[in-house]
């Protein structure tokens, strides 16, 4: 009676994490620092709190699913704000969609735009993963009966995946294509070239591309584009792209649950529908807390210097280890180690300094020759304090770099 696609879930990064080091305990006294999960620790604006207080008679409301007029036009303000949207392309309940939190669209919407067959054959259509990836995408993929593939991300790719490199079957077969841009956990971005060809894609074989862009307030050089920019510049609409930002990253509030999801109204208006019947809608308090937050950008800017400063401490005490770089967007170090160390130092990290972070293969997929593009790396989440993130560092170059002073 079950559904047999649950079967084919994988354990969750976390879980082959914990399983990792379940006969490990680490050192007490200094205590454990936890890199582990992208949970923002900097502080949210104090005013959020305030704004909740002020709308305390809300709580007891109902919700329309469409947003409040405010949220709205707090979200499609900052749209247009951030990436120079023309006034107007983006339109309350046909084009947006309020989200709590982005997981649970970006997991609806293969739902939408996944038959059961791929057409004019007898085998299910294609979901593309970048790899590695989201858990959420694989998930989404599963459950909508699709075939999940797995592109593959390396540095030679841009870690990002090669378009060319995919057979002209599997895209004629794809329902849906998963791009995340900043990407987790790399952190490369995807420039407005690569995404235009990205769209011209989905469009010429009429399929769903769906790009996560919730790192993409998060950067240390040029700011991120948007793949609706790339859209509207090819032709004027947003056919085929649906684009997500949520505030977990971008304003450090993953626990407010508000984001959305913007793009072709043709995918859209039925999302919104199938929302109807069984998703989560944002409270009222929390959506008024949301659209002060999308009409501010202030706090963004504190938080990128916030996570600029992380990264240069990390570059003081690992920059000489050759797998470090700087990430173009995101909190996460992408820290290359070799294939055959990253579990074990994560073992030891975690049993000798007390540093808990995560192999990157738990983040990927073994190919069909047994190739994980995410083992050779481990991943760092870089959101803790200034003086925590120093002391997590000074942990972890005695077993990466041999010892030494820090540059």
């Amino acid at each position: 009676m079950l559904n047999p696609a649950l079967d084919a879930l994988p354990d969750s990064p976390f879980t082959r994490m914990n399983a990792l080091i379940a006969d490990v305990t680490p050192p007490a006294d200094p205590p454990p620092l936890l890199m582990s999960v992208g949970e923002p620790q900097n502080a949210y604006p104090a005013w959020v709190a305030e704004t909740l207080a002020e709308n305390a008679h809300l709580w007891g409301k109902y919700v329309n699913p469409r947003g409040t007029d405010a949220l709205n036009a707090a979200m499609i303000g900052w749209l247009e704000r951030r990436f120079g949207l023309p006034a107007g392309v983006i339109r309350p309940g046909e084009s947006i969609a309020p989200l709590a939190g982005t997981r649970e669209g970006l997991y609806l919407l293969p739902e939408v735009v996944t038959p059961r067959r791929a057409e004019g054959t007898n085998r299910p259509p294609a979901v593309l993963i970048p790899n590695p990836f989201y858990h959420t995408y694989a998930g989404a993929a599963l459950t909508a009966g699709a075939e999940p593939v797995f592109l593959p991300t390396t540095r030679e790719t841009g870690y990002l995946p090669d378009l060319d490199a995919v057979d002209p079957e599997l895209w004629a077969r794809t329902s849906l294509f998963y791009l995340c841009s900043p990407s987790n956990p790399a952190g490369s971005v995807a420039d407005v070239d690569y995404l235009k060809r990205a769209v011209t894609l989905a469009r010429t074989h009429d399929f769903c591309l769906v790009v996560d862009e919730c790192y993409a307030e998060l950067y240390y050089g040029a700011p991120p584009p948007t793949a609706l920019q790339a859209a509207l510049a090819l032709d004027g609409t947003l056919d085929n792209v649906v684009v997500f930002h949520s505030l977990s990253k971008r304003s450090s509030l993953a626990g407010l649950r508000a984001g959305f999801c913007a793009g072709d109204p043709r995918i859209l208006k039925p999302f919104l529908k199938l929302r109807d019947y069984g998703a989560v809608f944002i409270p009222l308090p929390s959506q008024a807390a949301a659209a002060r937050l999308w009409a501010d950008d202030d706090h963004v800017a504190a938080n990128r210097a916030y996570y600029r400063r992380n990264f240069a401490i990390a570059e003081q005490y690992l920059g000489d280890h050759p797998g470090f770089a700087w990430p173009e967007a995101g909190f996460f170090l992408w820290l290359e180690v070799g294939t055959e160390a990253a579990e074990p130092l994560a073992k030891r990290l975690w049993a000798e300094a007390g540093v808990k972070v995560v192999p990157g293969a738990y983040f990927g997929r073994a190919d069909a020759h047994g190739v994980n593009p995410g083992a050779p790396y481990l991943r760092l989440a870089m959101v803790h304090d200034a003086a925590t993130t120093e002391a997590a560092m000074r942990r972890i170059r005695p077993l990466l770099c041999g010892g030494g002073d820090a540059r």
